[in-house]
This record gives structure tokens, C-alpha cells and sequence, in this order.
């Protein structure tokens, strides 16, 4: 008896090809720093004021305006798609930190909390960049490499805001802030090799000159300038830069017989 040939039933239909989604669209270095800086709506309490603080102390310009060269700069390197050379890491870096002439500065850089988290900021940025999983010293010339952006990001700040003030005639914020990056330098990492050391002393350099260009425009009282021998003191223990700013103040106080502190 020849079998009946039935046609099979289909058990599952086969859908209908979907369209194929578009590739997403590359975003600019402008919006992604500008979606990091917003402000998340969700977040309350103490979480909020974190994030406003860390968006505040990201984004330096007074609300968050950011100049057409910036804008041309980031449109460039979006359309080349190419890694950035130092060069145009510090120029970008510059074009950031560096404020507007024609904007308030003296608010901003008058409250020295920001220029503080900034620094911060950017010490963090630099012990995160080196890599710790790894054989042998991470403070060969490998990590070194690793983390040659943020320190100059770091001695940037550091020019850039000392100049500001300057241009203010912030001259008793000009000495705080100095000391403040001071303190914050010699905190950096210590490289194997002695030439890698070099942006530091940059650093104390840049800060040095600050100090004493200030000191020649500004007689503090009794108390304040006691203190800030103090500290420049102190700070000698981590470099001999800041020997003349020590040598100026003890001019103005009227106090050339005392010595500067001794290092070994």
C-alpha cells in the first residue's frame, strides 16, 4: 500500500527579517565631557552635592561655557580619528584650564576650594593611570609613560591658576594656592630615573616664581606673615626653589637675622 505523502506542518513560523539597526553615531569629545559634567536628576542628598561638587571642580569655566576654539579642536579630532599627540594633549589641556578673559575669574579663582579639587583631581588621575598589576617597579619608564599626560595636566594647573591670580592681584591667594600645590607636588610619585623627575621640579619651579612675584607686591601683617615663614620652611624640605621667596618675606618682616630651615 503506497503512503500518503501529506505535506508537514510548520511547528513555528519564521518571523519577518527585521531591519538592520544603524550604526551608532560617533559622539565629540565635547558632548561626552558634557554628559559627564551634567547633573543627574535622580541623584539626592548627599550623593547630589558629591556629584555637583566633582562636575564644579571637572568643569572650571563659570557655567560650564566653553569657547568656540575648544569646540573647532574637538571637531578636528573627531574628524581625523587619531590618538592624540602630546602636543595636542597640552594644547587641549590649555584651552580647558585657561579661562576666558572676558568671563568673572575672580569669584572662581579668588575661592580656592575649587583650585584645590582640581589639583586633587588631577593627583588622583595620575596614580590611577599607573599600572600596579605588574612585574618588576611601577615606577620604571613604562609607568612613567602611563601617567606623562595627567602630570602635565598637573603642572599646567598649576601655572595657569598661579597666573590667574596674578592677573588678579590676589596676592595673599596667590601664596596659599602656591603652598597648597605645593604640598600636593611633593606628593606626586618619585620615578626611577632621575630625568623623569623633572616635571616636578617644574612644578616647585613655576610655584616658587609665583610666590616671589606676589611677595613683591604684598606686605602681609605680623601673624600671617609668621605663618606663612612657617610654612615656606617647611616646604624647602622638599625643594631649594622656594629658598628666595624665604629670604623676601624675612625682608619685609624685618627678620634677615633668621635662617632658613637646614636640610640634609
Amino acid at each position: 500500500m503506497a503512503a500518503l505523502c501529506q505535506p508537514r506542518r510548520a511547528l513555528v513560523e519564521i518571523p519577518a527579517p527585521q531591519p538592520k539597526i544603524a550604526a551608532r553615531m560617533r559622539r565629540s569629545y565635547l558632548e561626552i565631557l558634557s554628559a559627564r559634567l551634567a547633573p543627574t536628576p535622580l541623584l539626592r542628598g548627599r550623593n547630589a552635592t558629591a556629584n555637583t561638587r566633582r562636575a564644579q571642580s571637572l568643569d572650571l569655566s563659570i557655567g560650564g561655557v566653553w569657547s568656540r576654539r575648544i569646540e573647532e579642536q574637538c571637531e578636528k579630532m573627531d574628524e581625523q580619528h587619531t590618538p592624540l599627540s602630546k602636543q595636542q594633549l597640552v594644547q587641549l589641556i590649555r584651552s580647558l584650564i585657561i579661562v576666558e578673559q572676558s568671563q568673572d575669574t575672580r569669584n572662581l579663582a579668588a575661592d580656592l576650594k575649587y583650585l584645590q579639587e582640581d589639583l586633587q583631581l588631577k593627583k588622583t588621575n595620575i596614580y590611577r593611570s599607573i599600572p600596579y598589576s605588574r612585574f618588576g617597579s611601577n615606577r620604571d619608564a613604562h609607568c612613567y609613560r602611563k601617567a606623562y599626560p595627567h602630570l602635565v595636566a598637573f603642572k599646567v594647573s598649576c601655572q595657569e591658576w598661579g597666573q590667574v591670580l596674578l592677573r588678579n592681584k590676589e596676592w595673599d591667594a596667590v601664596l596659599e594656592h602656591a603652598l597648597m600645590a605645593w604640598r600636593f607636588t611633593s606628593e606626586l610619585p618619585q620615578w626611577d630615573t632621575a630625568s623623569h623627575n623633572a616635571l616636578r621640579e617644574q612644578c616647585y619651579s613655576i610655584l616658587a616664581a609665583h610666590s616671589l612675584s606676589a611677595l613683591q607686591h604684598y606686605q602681609p601683617e605680623p601673624n600671617r606673615g609668621r605663618e606663612l615663614l612657617r610654612r615656606f620652611k617647611m616646604a624647602q624640605l622638599h625643594s631649594q626653589s622656594v629658598v628666595p621667596c624665604i629670604h623676601q618675606l624675612q625682608r619685609i618682616m624685618g627678620c634677615a637675622d633668621d635662617s632658613p630651615m637646614d636640610t640634609k
